[in-house]
């Protein structure tokens, strides 16, 4: 498994000059937050499931995402979609606090848990309510979603502070584009990263769940 993770971040710094955001990865043990019988897989470069219909997104992709969404140590990060608890364990080695927002209970309090035992202080697992990501600690100074949605929600959108970063996959329900957007004084700067691949994201804004499941 070391030979395997030393090969994954070797081939990660070729590809991302975020070392900070490698360092954070780095910090994670990644072989924890998948299942025991993939655990061998951890440090593989592909995204592994879960269990529920979701996954653990693919290292690369989580070293792109975070990358691109600039993360500051004073930072407030929203997650939707925590699924293992994975990337935000990472993003709790970058930013300030995390709030991590799964609609699956199951996983939600999987997650939760595994968090605090292995001591990720700054991280707060929320069961999803009615809206798309968590309003009521709104605004964040970054928004992570772990899941593609058909467009950039607007929900999503309200709750970026005044120069925040949105990383968010935006496409059909079986492939997407990584989208980046920065708010700046009212207006919105948006980038694409590329092509990519995530489970749906259920929600107002987003995927209704009669069609994700």
């Amino acid at each position: 498994m070391e030979t395997a993770k030393r090969r994954l971040f070797e081939r990660l710094a070729s590809e991302i000059d975020d070392r900070r955001v490698l360092r954070a990865m780095d910090s994670v043990p990644r072989e924890l937050f998948v299942p025991e019988e993939a655990a061998h897989l951890a440090y593989e470069d592909v995204a592994l499931p879960i269990g529920h219909g979701q996954s653990i997104s693919q290292p690369y992709v989580v070293a792109l995402m975070l990358s691109a969404a600039r993360v500051l140590p004073t930072d407030r990060v929203l997650e939707v979609g925590a699924g293992s608890g994975y990337q935000a364990a990472v993003l709790s080695r970058l930013a300030a606090s995390v709030v991590s927002v799964e609609r699956l209970e199951l996983l939600a309090r999987s997650a939760e848990h595994r968090l605090r035992s292995l001591r990720y202080p700054n991280v707060e697992v929320r069961l999803a309510g009615s809206a798309l990501g968590w309003p009521e600690g709104a605004p964040f100074d970054v928004i992570v979603v772990a899941a593609g949605a058909p467009k950039i929600p607007n929900e999503l959108l309200a709750q970026l502070a005044d120069g925040g970063r949105l990383v968010a996959p935006v496409g059909t329900m079986h492939s997407q584009e990584l989208m980046r957007v920065v708010k700046s004084s009212g207006s919105l700067a948006v980038s694409s990263l590329g092509a990519c691949r995530f489970v749906p994201l259920v929600g107002p804004g987003a995927w209704p769940e009669e069609d994700a499941s």
